[in-house]
């Protein structure tokens, strides 16, 4: 489709006039920001991106889609690796306008705007020491996060975000509205428990908060020969560790930072980060194996969980590539693989190579939901970023060596917040074989055209839940 055409000539103005945000397309002066994603490497044009303001403005956007025939993709924070918020030619629901936090201290809920980051969330919360499980960085969308099940530095102690969902209200893909709850559409609440964007454009979802007066955070670097010591202990101390210490191993390129020792800066360094719930004095008695070994640095210190958030957040404009394997057990044999491959991470650059444990809350309580992974004690992620076309190769080879290495100890299910298109089996592995069915019964309810596709996609069925 070239710019304007036939868009311009076919309600493109109506469109405009109708609605609080704007819409761009092809041509338009904020038409390529609109359509930057999170991925670098993702480079696809809309025919138009419609920055929502309001409710009326998604189902307006969605009438005008099916009115011209436009695939419909949904924009929260853009985080997809394969950026499944985008569509080639077709139309973007973009919702990154609809960002409003309202917190109610008193209940310890926060209602949501659909494009609210994980930043908006927590900087609204902050104030009142509440907290929820968010992202692991500041940037990710609260909508896909928590649709998708949620895993984050507190999920050990409050559970998954799924798990502190209370009620989300979507337009559906004929441009009605829906409120879903535990007490109303209950159908639908479950599926929105891991089920991810398939059955409609959440526009607000309400939170369950926790108090979280303080927050330590330790993290401790460590030589790569020295890596697995560190990741064994760090394997160790986590089987019996209370539920309110968290955090992962990661291997990445050691950052400019103060507290990096200079001949570290640029090269490899494998770091141990332990998040815990509580005060410093507690959170250095459960870390007591770790605080024993050698190391290179160290950062310590007590800090808000709006500022934890932001610590990996990674520089815009990279290039993005990354999976995960969920593992049944993590023995000595596991923890050499997982060390070993570290070593054809690309170096200098923003991959991350993480280990992270799962447990505590997450694994205790289900709620029926989902989330098959949850199970899983741990999770592998090889996250690669880097900056140039050419390094694109080895770090997709890398990250395939490394789910390669882990698969012996791997369940099968997996996190799809976490990876791209691996193709349905994959996709049905996210979800479990049983929670699939149910799931396409849902999708049958609320969206029998499959009309939100671009997501880890759930098929309709004919079933009735």
């Amino acid at each position: 489709m070239t710019p304007r055409e036939p868009l311009a000539d076919a309600g493109l103005a109506g469109l405009r006039s109708d609605i609080a945000g704007e819409a761009h397309v092809p041509g338009d002066p904020g038409y390529d920001e609109a359509r930057t994603v999170f991925n670098s490497m993702i480079d696809r044009r809309p025919a138009v991106v419609v920055q929502c303001a309001a409710r009326a403005d998604v189902v307006r956007g969605l009438r005008f889609a099916r009115e011209h025939g436009l695939e419909v993709a949904v924009r929260g924070g853009g985080h997809s690796v394969s950026g499944m918020s985008l569509s080639e030619g077709g139309l973007v629901i973009d919702l990154r306008r609809m960002n409003a936090v309202t917190v109610d201290p008193e209940n310890r809920t926060a209602r949501v705007g659909g494009g609210a980051v994980m930043g908006d969330l927590d900087r609204a919360t902050q104030p009142y020491a509440l907290a929820t499980t968010g992202g692991r960085v500041s940037t990710t969308g609260v909508g896909g996060f928590t649709l998708g099940g949620g895993s984050g530095w507190l999920e050990r102690r409050f559970g998954l975000a799924c798990d502190n969902l209370l009620a989300a209200e979507l337009v559906t893909a004929d441009g009605g509205t829906v409120r879903a709850a535990a007490d109303e559409n209950p159908d639908l609440f479950w599926a929105l428990h891991g089920g991810g964007g398939n059955f409609g454009v959440a526009t607000s979802l309400t939170l369950r908060l926790h108090e979280l007066p303080v927050l330590t955070m330790m993290l401790l670097l460590f030589r790569p020969e020295d890596g697995p010591l560190a990741v064994r202990t760090y394997r160790d101390l986590m089987e019996s560790a209370p539920d309110e210490a968290g955090g992962g191993c990661l291997y990445l390129t050691g950052p400019p930072e103060e507290f990096v020792p200079e001949h570290q800066v640029g090269r490899l360094i494998c770091a141990v980060l332990v998040t815990y719930t509580g005060p410093e004095a507690e959170a250095r008695d459960v870390a007591a194996p770790l605080l024993a070994l050698d190391r290179e640095a160290e950062f310590i210190t007590e800090i808000p969980y709006a500022h934890l958030q932001c610590m990996l957040d990674d520089p815009p404009g990279q290039r993005n590539y990354w999976s995960a394997e969920y593992l049944d057990s993590f023995p000595d044999e596991a923890v050499g693989a997982f060390c070993s491959t570290a070593h054809a991470m690309p170096v200098p650059s923003g991959s991350q190579h993480v280990l992270f444990p799962l447990g505590g809350r997450v694994g205790r309580e289900s709620g029926g939901f989902p989330v098959p992974w949850r199970s899983s004690p741990w999770a592998v992620h090889p996250f690669g970023i880097w900056g140039t076309a050419a390094e694109d190769e080895q770090g997709k080879a890398w990250v395939r060596e490394v789910r390669a290495a882990v698969r012996p100890w791997a369940g099968g299910a997996v996190y799809l917040n976490f990876i791209g298109r691996e193709g349905q089996e994959r996709v049905v592995a996210g979800f479990g074989e049983e929670n699939y069915e149910r799931l396409a019964a849902v999708k049958a309810r609320y969206d029998p055209g499959n009309v939100f596709h671009l997501n880890h996609n759930v098929k309709p069925s004919v079933a009735v839940v």
